[in-house]
């Protein structure tokens, strides 16, 4: 067994030592150069270094382990990974035939200004409100985006209440009209949560093919400031103001350009068109987890 370890920041070699102990596993650091200079890929980090990653592991099509260290750990969270313990199980699991490797789809951004560019994602993509709460959250301390960073950030900007004019399009004519409404954000949902817990698409599955599609519309900031904790629990959608929907492919168009950020990270600006990749990345698991 063969197995490279990518480390993210905060993480380190010494990270490694529990995934080493009891293992006859030859290890190595870095991304792999080919996929026949390892068996495995074990990345210690957040959603941010899992993205910044993504073509490479894509090309690699190598098992990935992901050990939950990061300030936002979305991907871990629905893998069933929600500890770094949890990950040294599936790891041994994976070591000795009993873990079960999946393929899950990732997302795809390509912007409207450059169609032949692209870019994965592995949680949520998303515009608005949240691509403004996560250039915030970017530009704090790592310690407090590990605690709640993203959802200060949030906080804090919804006395503002920013609002878009927002139309969204689906070109497979998957029954549904061009949608052009008052938006505070738009979330294109590959899993179910982000901004490090938030359950922002409950019914987001990545092996499904589909992207969840999460908008919200315009409100008044007292009705928001009160909608807010219910996305940890998915019960933000009984409110009218949000529509909910699947498809394979969305484009999102704005009266201006705006910052479409995905996995925390920034990626383009509008517009730009959403779709999915099946079965893009093979994951370790801790069990049938979808």
């Amino acid at each position: 067994m063969r197995a490279a370890a990518i480390f993210g920041l905060g993480t380190s070699p010494k990270s490694l030592d529990p995934f080493r102990a009891n293992t006859v596993a030859e290890w190595s650091e870095g991304v792999p150069a080919s996929s026949s200079d390892a068996d495995a890929i074990l990345i210690f980090g957040g959603d941010g270094t899992i993205h910044r990653h993504l073509r490479a592991l894509v090309r690699l099509k190598l098992p990935v382990l992901v050990v939950p260290a990061g300030s936002g750990n979305d991907l871990a969270r629905a893998l069933k990974l929600h500890s770094i313990q949890d990950s040294i199980r599936a790891w041994r699991g994976f070591e000795s035939g009993r873990t079960q490797v999946l393929l899950i789809d990732l997302g795809v951004i390509r912007p409207c200004a450059t169609p032949e560019t692209f870019h994965y994602f592995c949680c949520v993509a998303g515009c608005g409100l949240d691509s403004l709460a996560a250039r915030r959250a970017n530009q704090m301390p790592r310690w407090l985006r590990r605690n709640g960073g993203y959802a200060l950030s949030l906080l804090s900007l919804l006395p503002k209440l920013p609002a878009y004019r927002m139309q969204l399009t689906y070109p497979n004519g998957e029954g549904r009209e061009p949608d052009e409404s008052l938006t505070l954000l738009a979330a294109f949902a590959n899993t179910q949560f982000y901004g490090d817990g938030m359950l922002i698409a409950p019914d987001a599955n990545p092996v499904d093919g589909k992207l969840d599609v999460c908008q919200i519309l315009t409100m008044n900031p007292f009705r928001l400031f009160c909608m807010f904790p219910t996305v940890y629990f998915g019960r933000h959608m009984e409110m009218p103001e949000v529509r909910y929907s699947k498809a394979e492919r969305v484009r999102l168009e704005t009266e201006t350009p705006l910052d479409i950020y995905a996995d925390g990270e920034f990626v383009c600006e509008t517009p730009a068109e959403f779709g999915i990749e099946h079965s893009a990345l093979k994951v370790i698991t801790p069990g049938s987890t979808f």
